[in-house]
This record gives structure tokens, sequence and C-alpha cells, in this order.
């Protein structure tokens, strides 16, 4: 399943499936969706797709090379990590359990969620597992079940597997799911994009949830969210591309990153938003077309900026650094990004207009303007996240780290800043980079903090008249 390859190891394309292959299966899936072949997923609405005890991260290698925005979860293991095999081979991926809590993203995420013997067992806790993939599922998506293989009758493994899948073939109907398609192993219910479905249930169906929808690691929820939301739109009716349409964007006019809704004391500060007191936040973020556009803009030339000050240094004293023989450097050596402040997405979006082969986890910290339903429909992959903890990933998994404003939000917190650098240098690759841009004091503290964790760091003034500053370190390789 990997093989080495000089200095390198090298993945099969089939391996951590039982079947035929992964293209095989995702033509299987694609065509139990009635598609012609999974080609034709983005033409189905069908984008982002969250991919559960993903293995060696095959199948979602496969989806990102089809353009779609595959993300890994898995609990963490000691040993043999899931998530941390994807992340070496350049996949999305994080640590995540909803096993007790929820998953920490808002209500229809996701297009697809992917379970192949993912070791979840869906038949338990009185089906609150399947609402909580009912809860992350967009209307008209997709839940993919390929279960082990089959045993002989009366095995221990067989009379298992028949006892999971028995509730499964009564629950779903209870949740407006319809069973679309099964073949061999592999299982496919859809989610209603019908509202009608909602009030036409039975009365000892699955009740629908009351008040706001809360998504940073709350307890399981036994109720479902009907089409009350304004973000309740069918995925064959949503953009196919990250440039959300105006209709799309006036989704996102309100949003609040907190359950707390009391009276306000309003500052501008970035956008407009709102003090209720020192420790609960209410965010009403604006968005129209033109700050959406204004905001791309502004992050391709802010992405330059960035790839002129790091391209020279990473390629003068890098040890890999390509020989005078070679035409090009290898831009590749940067494969991931983590945006620990990502507003609109906006980096991202940067990354994709430039064609640059890097993937960005989008951060929204849980105190800040709760924008991470925009980013996750522009397919983006992104997560709620709180900075005085430590981020759901193992030690070592990412090249870049990058935040704009993040240190003078965090101020006020609970939390010291030395901690969060000390997660930082937990987070960050040896030789990887830190790009931070902030106002002057908040700069001067972190290239202090920089300097006890033993980073190269150096501050530079963009000359723009402003008190912003920008900072940029790299984590040095200890061979002691």
């Amino acid at each position: 399943m990997m093989l080495l390859e000089e200095n390198q190891i090298a993945f099969q394309s089939d391996a951590g499936l039982t079947f035929d292959g992964v293209k095989d299966y995702s033509r299987q899936i694609a065509e139990m969706m009635g598609l012609g072949s999974d080609s034709e997923f983005l033409q189905a609405g069908v984008r982002t797709v969250l991919d559960i005890g993903c293995g060696f991260g095959s199948f979602g290698a496969h989806l990102v090379s089809i353009k779609l925005m595959a993300l890994c979860i898995a609990g963490y293991e000691a040993t043999g990590s899931q998530v941390q095999l994807a992340l070496e081979r350049g996949l999305p991926a994080m640590i995540g359990n909803f096993i007790t809590r929820q998953l920490p993203y808002p209500s229809f995420s996701f297009d697809v969620v992917h379970c192949a013997q993912c070791g979840i067992p869906w038949d338990k806790k009185e089906g609150m597992l399947l609402i909580e993939v009912d809860r992350l599922l967009k209307p008209g998506g997709y839940f993919v079940l390929t279960s082990p293989k089959s045993k002989p009758h009366g095995s221990a493994t067989g009379t298992k597997i028949r006892n999971m899948l028995t509730p499964l073939e009564q629950f779903p109907e209870k949740i407006c799911w319809s069973l679309i398609a099964q073949q061999d192993e592999t299982f496919i219910w859809q989610k209603t994009a019908d509202a009608q479905c909602y009030s036409s249930r039975k009365q000892n169906d699955v009740p629908l949830c009351k008040g706001h929808d809360a998504s940073y690691y709350q307890a399981l929820s036994p109720c479902i969210i009907g089409p009350s939301s304004k973000r309740w739109i069918p995925i064959q009716n949503r953009s196919s591309s990250s440039e959300l349409s105006s209709a799309e964007l006036a989704l996102h006019g309100k949003y609040c990153s907190n359950l707390f809704l009391s009276s306000c004391t309003c500052t501008f500060v970035f956008l407009l938003s709102c003090k209720c007191n020192p420790r609960r936040w209410l965010y009403l973020a604006r968005v129209s077309p033109e700050d959406f556009f204004e905001d791309l803009q502004g992050w391709k030339l802010a992405l330059k900026n960035y790839w002129s000050l790091l391209t020279p240094l990473i390629f003068s004293d890098h040890p890999k650094r390509p020989g005078a023989e070679d035409p090009l450097p290898p831009f590749n050596m940067v494969r991931n990004v983590m945006d620990m402040n990502a507003h609109y997405g906006g980096l991202n979006a940067a990354f994709l207009e430039e064609k640059k082969s890097v993937w960005v986890m989008n951060v929204v910290p849980v105190t800040s303007r709760n924008m991470l339903p925009l980013i996750l429909d522009r397919g983006f992959p992104g997560v709620l996240h709180d900075w005085c903890e430590p981020f759901p990933t193992y030690p070592r998994t990412y090249d870049m780290l990058h935040a704009n404003g993040l240190l003078s939000h965090l101020s006020s917190e609970r939390c010291s800043l030395m901690d969060l650098f000390v997660e930082m240098d937990r987070i960050l690759r040896p030789e990887g980079w830190v790009v931070l841009y902030d106002k002057l004091g908040a700069i001067e503290l972190a290239r202090a903090h920089a300097t006890q964790i033993r980073w190269g760091a150096r501050v530079i003034d963009l000359q723009n008249g402003s008190d912003q500053r920008l900072l940029i370190c790299q984590k040095p390789f200890l061979t002691k």
C-alpha cells in the first residue's frame, strides 16, 4: 500500500479500499446517484465531502483530483493515525469524533457525508449519530455508507452488520431521508430537498429543533434542523464555483457567532461588531458583492507580497533547494496553510486564483464574526475553533500559519499570547513559515515571543502609512 521511492513514500491509488479500486468505487457511487460518471459530481451539486474515518486517504485524494473538496475526519489514534497520514499526503484532515458531541461545523455544511468501514455505530444512541449527519448535510445531500464485506451467514461479524443495518432501514424515513440505491455493501440515502416533507411526517418522528443552531462542540441533539433556515437551499440550486451569487451572499447578511442575543452597544472595528459584555459577543457581518470582490482583490495582492518575501528565503538556504540546472523552484514545498483568522476565506480564494497547489484550512475563532457558513458555501475547508485551546491536529502537520488581526483580537481573551505561540510551534513543521499581520504593538510582542521559542523573525513595514506591520517567522530544523 505504501512504496518507498528514493526519499519519498508513494501511495497506491487503491490503498485502503477493499473493493476493485478507488476510481471504480467513485464511479459506482456516481452511478448509484443517477450520474454517468464521477466527473458529473459538480454538475449535480456535489462539491464538498466529509469523509469519516478516511483510512489512507485514497478516496479523498481521488475526489481532490476531480476538483471536489474532501475533508477527512477521524478520532485521535496513538499509532497509525488516519488524519496524520492524510495530512502528510497533502490532503485536508483534522481530528474529530461525534460519538458524544457535534462536530464544529454549522448546519448544512456538506453535500456528501461518506463512511467506508469507518467504525461508527450508526444503530446506537437512538439515532442521534444519524441526526448529526442530517444536521451537517445540505438539503438534497447524500449519506454514503459502505459496510465491511459480507461474512458467512451466522458468523458473529455478519450478525453484527445485520443488526446495524436493520435500524438504518427504518430510521431515515423519520428524518426525511430516502434510500435511493444499494449495491453490494454500499448504501446511499438522500436528504430531502422538499420542505413539505417535514410538515407531513408522523407524530412520533424525530422533532424539529427550536431556537438557534450552535455548532461548537455541543452535545448531540435529539432533534433535526428544519427548512426554516435561510440557508436551507438544495445543493442542486447552489453555485458550482467559489464565486457566490448576490442571492447567496445575501444569506450571510447577518450571522451570529454565539447564542447570546442580549442588547448590545455597537462599535465599528473591522466590520460592524456588537459587544454585549466582556465574555459574550454578537457580530453582525454585512456582506455585499462589492465587499466580497474587494476582499478577493486585496488578498490576491497580499498573497503576491507574501510569496515575494518567502520565495527567496525558502530557496536560498533550504537544504532541498534545486540545483543550478533546475529551471524553476518546487513551489509545492508549501503544500498546506492554516489561516487562523480566515474572515471570508479570501486567502484561500487567492491561492486558487494564482493556481498554487496549496490547500488552506480556514479557521474561524469562536469569538469572532462567524463567517464559516460562507466559507463552506464557497467550497473551502474550514472549522470553528477556540484559540485558547489546542487545535485538533497532530504535531508538525502544517507548512505555513497565517493570521490577519488575530493577535489584537485575542488580547482580551483568557489565554496568553505565549500559550498561542507554543501551540503554533506544535502545529508547524520544521522549517515552516508564520505570516502575521497586525497592529505594531501586537507585532512587537509577537516578535519577542517568536524569539523565545527560537524562531527566526523579522518585522516588515509595508510603507502604507498605517500602524499595521507584517511579521515573517520561520521555525528552525533542530537536530538536537
